[in-house]
């Protein structure tokens, strides 16, 4: 009975803590909050007798769940990342000191979740536990059946994925994105005095020179253009059959588009790396 209730204070006590673990690798509260009762059900039936870093040994098996949790979501194809992730609302009980209550907070960043969806189960791990929870490598090993090395591989190549997706991520947000969205709009309707609004006066496009003349090239026209995201810039993509066919790439200057590129060579652009993005352009 005395094993028993250190394993209950114990795990009363970074029961936040947990919960922020198994959130930021999960990506879901509710799924963040089995993972704990299953990491519960864990540790009350284990022997603690020669457990010296109890909130190492927690987190390591809040970790094994949660693994257990991300190659069984990938076997079955789901996909993680759906509508982006709520902000935890359940209550903690018990206490909460303020290392914890900063940790639960830094846990949520929905952008991230996003961003971690791309990564395989192995190296989400290793990445949360190691750059967000300051977990060795060592541990990180034991985890998932791998050395130190392997993991801190992992974890390097993870973080590089995410450094990439965070970029575009924030070029999907940039205001270009906005102007080539508004550009492709007025194109489509025809808008020859938005056109003129959002190109430069002196704006090229090949042997086409002159805000006056860009408009009156593009009015009318585009209509299968899409924005998107080319090699990680804000773009335009023509595409026929799923296939890309033409991308457009803008140049800016004060805020206007002062010149357009149009890449339809086949072997370039099937070295290009192409997201599609929602046309949506904020209200002013």
């Amino acid at each position: 009975m005395a094993e028993h209730d250190w394993v209950s204070e114990r795990f009363a006590e970074h029961q936040s803590r947990l919960r922020a673990v198994a959130y930021r690798i999960l990506g879901s509260p509710g799924e963040a909050e089995d993972a704990v009762q299953e990491a519960w059900l864990r540790v009350s039936r284990a022997d603690t007798g020669e457990i010296e870093n109890p909130a190492g040994w927690l987190t390591t098996v809040v970790a094994r769940v949660c693994l257990n949790m991300l190659e069984s979501r990938r076997a079955r194809r789901e996909e993680s990342a759906g509508a982006l992730p709520p902000e935890p609302t359940a209550p903690v009980t018990g206490r909460q000191d303020p290392e914890d209550e900063a940790l639960l907070a830094d846990s949520v960043g929905v952008a991230l979740m996003v961003v971690l969806d791309r990564l395989t189960p192995a190296e989400r791990l290793a990445f949360v536990l190691h750059d967000v929870f300051a977990v060795s490598f060592g541990e990180i090993g034991t985890v998932l059946g791998r050395s130190p090395a392997a993991s801190r591989q992992l974890a390097s190549r993870a973080r590089r994925r995410v450094r990439t997706a965070s970029d575009e991520t924030d070029a999907a947000r940039s205001p270009k994105r906005e102007v080539i969205a508004a550009f492709l709009a007025a194109a489509r309707n025809g808008d020859f005095e938005a056109l003129l609004e959002l190109l430069d006066p002196d704006a090229v496009v090949g042997e086409v020179r002159g805000g006056q003349a860009v408009a009156a090239f593009f009015s009318g026209r585009a209509e299968a253009a899409r924005l998107a995201l080319v090699d990680g810039v804000p773009s335009a993509v023509w595409s026929h059959r799923g296939e890309a066919k033409a991308v457009f790439t803008f140049s800016f200057g004060d805020g206007k588009i002062t010149r357009i590129d149009i890449d339809t060579d086949p072997e370039s652009l099937r070295g290009r790396e192409i997201a599609f993005l929602s046309a949506k352009v904020s209200e002013v």
